[in-house]
């Protein structure tokens, strides 16, 4: 590995790696997703298949978070084998330089890739590295010493809460030509969003006997990492979905998904970012009215009118209170606008 002290990074060579990794047939291009016959070797493929399995079983990672992070590593290592001419192996790995690191990246950036998705790749060839070191590969100081790149500090968007309201209410939905058990499902999906500030993972992921109805007044959803919180759901939401059970016409078993699409299978979040975007259409709203802003709504809406951060912190199920914090910027810049657009000493400054 002495040999790599001086170089320079090399422009990617895809048809190299695919010689030096399969011995035949092209390869992809330095970004793109690899078959598994070009993913290293044996030992790298073992390693891999084995922190896979750690993010999965003992981090209680998502399967897309896990599926991303494969997906992340396939494309770094691709890039390995053509920027290096040889199968990456642990060794290797461990053994690169920043330069390497920052190549990839960079070959990353020139094919469009945003900050905030190399953010996520590098922190997953850092969890790869950390990996390998814990399984006796030795101690890859490179991955550490590269910094990522800036991220643009955007604000989340919510919606108006007379939007948020009228995105939830079945009657906006009247005029669509679609079943109305289908316009009720979606009005139920929508108001434990924006009333109960889940994820739409979480509110899809809900079981039949999970439905708040009657006079259970919480719900326990199953958060990111596998976590499991309670959340408290109020009687108007508690009402769009008894009237979404009341007209569905397929039987829902106890353990079934509590919504279900038109066939009466598991309901794809698709189906509800299409009816979120015909919403946009027919209420005249921005493109950032989108079923998560609802969730943004929920807690901008709460700590505009007094509500706690822990305890918003608890309702979304941040892990960091650094995460919720942000939500005051929110609140904060909301104010100044609503100051810069009424207040005289303001109109006179401008």
């Amino acid at each position: 590995m002495s040999a790599q002290a001086g170089r320079s990074p090399a422009p990617p060579r895809p048809g190299r790696a695919a010689a030096r990794l399969s011995g035949t047939g092209p390869a992809p291009v330095a970004g793109g997703e690899a078959p598994a016959g070009l993913f290293g070797t044996a030992s790298l493929r073992e390693a891999t298949s084995s922190w896979l399995t750690v993010l999965a079983s003992e981090r209680r990672l998502s399967p897309k978070t896990v599926e991303a992070y494969g997906r992340d590593l396939r494309q770094f290592v691709t890039f390995l084998a053509g920027h290096l001419g040889e199968a990456p192996s642990p060794a290797l790995v461990v053994g690169l330089k920043p330069l390497d690191i920052r190549a990839f990246l960079s070959a990353r950036r020139r094919e469009g890739i945003e900050s905030r998705s190399l953010m996520r790749q590098l922190a997953a060839l850092r969890s790869f590295a950390r990996h390998l070191e814990r399984e006796g590969h030795g101690t890859p100081a490179a991955f550490s010493a590269v910094r990522g790149p800036r991220l643009s500090k955007s604000l989340p968007k919510p919606v108006a809460a007379s939007a948020a309201l009228a995105m939830t209410e079945e009657t906006t939905r009247a005029g669509e030509e679609r079943e109305r058990w289908v316009l009720a499902r979606d009005a139920a999906v929508l108001s434990l969003l924006y009333g109960c500030g889940l994820r739409i993972s979480e509110a899809l992921g809900l079981l039949r006997r999970d439905a708040p109805t009657g006079e259970t007044d919480s719900v326990r959803v199953l958060g990111k990492g596998g976590k499991t919180r309670a959340v408290p759901v109020i009687r108007p939401v508690r009402d769009a979905v008894e009237a979404y059970l009341a007209a569905c016409p397929y039987p829902l078993p106890p353990e079934g998904p509590l919504f279900v699409g038109q066939r009466g299978g598991p309901l794809s979040p698709r189906i509800i970012q299409l009816a979120v975007a015909r919403l946009r259409g027919a209420l005249g709203l921005p493109d950032s009215a989108t079923p998560h802003a609802l969730r943004h709504s929920f807690a901008t809406h709460l700590l505009a009118r007094g509500g706690e951060l822990r305890a918003i912190q608890e309702l979304l199920g941040h892990a960091s209170l650094s995460t919720t914090q942000i939500y005051t910027q929110v609140d904060s810049s909301r104010l100044l606008a609503a100051y810069q657009s009424a207040h005289p000493r303001a109109r006179m400054a401008g």
